[in-house]
């Protein structure tokens, strides 16, 4: 297949993109210099110009708690703007098969766990990602819709907290599990005798590594369409992806600390929000169609942290 992977440098389109090529699937490529996503026009000279067979949309403005909350109308104009230009000029140009990325932020604050596809809209959202996670939920809706009206075959996965090589490790806008890997690592090098995590440390998270997190989304993308269809409903089409089990950030710390080599305090600044007390996937569903997880966390934490070693060489030393 011609395959366009919108995203393709980030972690998990990057990740989508080389499994793609290992498997001899031709991937379609462009860089947000080359094709602004947020430009209609660009976007629909783009589709109309390449007709590729299939499409991921793995590009998100994506961030963690502090960013989100810093930038809210950012994340859910640039979010609803990528997935309305890509899914609508991807159908205008004839594309039947698309995959849309989601979040497991799509589900209400409040709600049973582990979490089930079935929970979608059924409560109010955790206020710190509310806009983000509305963006996300439209996507969900804008491909169901689209199958409904137009006939197309667009898919819909939901991951969960996603890491692995290619993760953002930037002190402010990056998620949990890089955070924490960059600031142990600095605590180390610096010889510091304390790290202190935002929050109390008591919530907890499901983490799954992106080529895990790659290796379902095609899965999914080639599910023949019975299978797909005997699995989900029309309105209720998304599918989790999860690695089926969760840490609390507190033992999350202790990992990454034995991991990185620190030995000293771990504090918890409980001034801080912590956010969801715990979200924790229901893989039945995707299980039930034939993939579970395979890689664990710490060899997951200790391969992200190899990779963090080999490409920051900025911040190896003092």
């Amino acid at each position: 297949m011609r395959v366009y992977v919108a995203g393709h440098r980030g972690m998990v389109g990057g990740a989508i993109a080389r499994q793609l090529t290992a498997r001899g699937d031709e991937v379609i490529a462009r860089t947000h210099a080359e094709l602004d996503l947020l430009d209609q026009q660009a976007v629909r000279d783009f589709m109309a110009r390449e007709r590729p067979d299939a499409v991921v949309m793995a590009a998100a403005k994506v961030g963690g708690i502090h960013a989100n909350n810093t930038y809210p109308a950012q994340f859910i104009y640039e979010n609803m703007m990528m997935e309305c230009n890509v899914v609508h000029q991807a159908y205008l140009a004839g594309v039947q098969r698309l995959l849309f990325l989601g979040s497991s932020c799509i589900y209400p604050r409040a709600v049973p766990q582990p979490m089930r596809e079935d929970a979608l809209l059924t409560g109010v959202l955790e206020p710190t990602n509310e806009p983000y996670a509305v963006a996300k939920i439209a996507g969900i809706k804008l491909c169901e819709s689209y199958n409904r009206q137009y006939g197309t075959d667009y898919r819909s996965v939901m991951p969960t907290n996603l890491y692995g090589p290619g993760d953002n490790f930037h002190p402010e806008n990056s998620h949990v599990l890089p955070a924490l890997i960059r600031r142990f690592h600095e605590a180390v090098r610096d010889g510091r005798d304390e790290v202190v995590i935002w929050g109390t440390g008591t919530p907890r998270r499901e983490f799954l590594h992106v080529e895990d997190m790659a290796e379902a989304s095609l899965f999914v993308l080639d599910l023949d369409q019975a299978t797909y269809a005997a699995n989900t409903q029309s309105m209720l089409s998304h599918i989790n992806v999860g690695f089926g089990e969760d840490v609390s950030i507190g033992e999350l710390a202790h990992l990454i600390a034995q991991v990185t080599g620190f030995t000293g305090r771990i504090g918890f600044d409980s001034t801080k929000p912590d956010g969801t007390m715990r979200k924790l996937m229901d893989v039945n569903r995707l299980a039930a169609m034939g993939w579970k997880a395979r890689i664990g966390l710490e060899q997951g934490v200790r391969e992200t942290y190899q990779w963090f070693l080999a490409n920051h060489a900025d911040l190896r030393e003092v």
